[in-house]
């Protein structure tokens, strides 16, 4: 006989087949099961399509009267763009509900809970919950802190440089890390960069997917290409910029601009030509960005870093020398004794390709 915990670490599982395409919605996992067979399995896959619980019902049929339900995430409880979950298993007759974590939205924090139980269904909750937590970083960061996850790409040589003294950067990896780096796209609400990366490089920052890729994107599904972001306080960018010539582009100034017909100027609060980050996030949160990925240079990097805002960084270090000229990774002008360093975490650190990723999380202190 399988454990519950087994039953759910299958949904949380099936909620990874949402991980490129149900932004800005949370990847949800669901498994209904009956003397002790999975009689139905679902996933929420797009925005405005059926919820998780709704496959899952849908494919087990009669079958759910009586049935357990295991759902990563708390069953919703109100009209959005599709009707209420915590409905759909009353009327199925489920006879019990586990659920990974409650949501955090607070239009249905607990209130699919109450649902459930108000109709008679015995509900179990935290199961296996921090696992359910790692598929939704950014849709939880959104709703409990009102701004997004935010996980800033970095490529450097083993000696620390991002690019040689003349600005020439392509290619510091090779093509498995740069495959890599399209997967951290396509899962990304939106990707964000400075105008000095626009002017150095002129990067494209889109989704590009080959199915000759190891076939990592969901089959017969369209490339979600996420908001494409620029810094630009000063209104530098170029008309014939790479950046404007495919899908949304949102170009964050310090005055009102004219920019391309493809792209949306906002205008924000700032200091000395500096963007006010903080207020960047938030209106990013009510646009509902759920993970941001920064693909910047050392000084948008650094901004963000000095206001306690990367939650992840992704490190792919090169096994190449570039010299004493060439540029670092973040360009933190203040640090300038061992007590004002900061420290990281280490969250995983592997080999791809010939480079090697590391994830880690920056410590800030109570005053950043």
């Amino acid at each position: 006989m399988a454990s519950a915990e087994f039953y759910m670490a299958r949904a949380i599982e099936l909620a990874k087949n949402g991980l490129y395409t149900t932004d800005p919605n949370p990847r949800v996992g669901c498994v209904i099961v009956k003397d002790n067979q999975i009689v139905g399995e679902g996933w929420h896959q797009r925005a405005g399509e059926g919820h998780a619980e709704v496959n899952a019902l849908h494919q087990a049929g009669e079958k759910a009267k009586g049935a357990d339900c295991y759902v990563t995430l708390e069953p919703c409880s109100h009209y959005g763009r599709t009707p209420p979950c915590a409905d759909a298993l009353v009327n199925a007759g489920v006879k019990r509900v586990f659920i990974a974590m409650t949501d955090p939205n607070p239009v249905v924090s607990g209130s699919g809970i109450h649902r459930l139980r108000e109709a008679g269904i015995e509900v179990h909750t935290k199961l296996l919950s921090s696992e359910s937590e790692k598929l939704n970083p950014g849709f939880l960061y959104r709703m409990r802190y009102g701004r997004p996850y935010i996980r800033s790409k970095v490529a450097m040589s083993l000696d620390g440089r991002t690019a040689m003294a003349s600005g020439e950067s392509k290619w510091i990896t090779g093509p498995k890390a740069r495959l890599d780096v399209q997967k951290l796209r396509a899962r990304s609400s939106a990707i964000m960069t400075g105008i000095g990366t626009i002017l150095a490089d002129n990067p494209q920052l889109n989704v590009r997917f080959s199915p000759s890729d190891d076939n990592w994107y969901p089959s017969g599904q369209k490339v979600r290409q996420p908001l494409k972001i620029v810094v630009d306080s000063e209104g530098r960018l170029p008309a014939d910029a790479q950046i404007l010539k495919e899908g949304k582009v949102l170009v964050i100034t310090a005055k009102d601009i004219a920019v391309a017909d493809t792209a949306e100027c906002l205008v924000l609060p700032s200091s000395d030509n500096n963007i006010d980050l903080n207020a960047l996030m938030a209106v990013l949160a009510q646009r509902e960005i759920n993970e941001l990925m920064v693909e910047a240079g050392g000084v948008l990097n650094g901004a963000l870093l000095k206001a306690g805002l990367i939650d992840e960084l992704i490190i792919y270090m090169a096994p190449k020398i570039m010299g004493d000229m060439a540029r670092g990774l973040f360009h933190l002008p203040g640090m300038v004794s061992m007590a004002q360093n900061l420290s990281l975490e280490i969250d995983d650190i592997r080999a791809v390709g010939k480079d090697w990723r590391i994830t880690a999380k920056p410590i800030y202190s109570e005053e950043s």
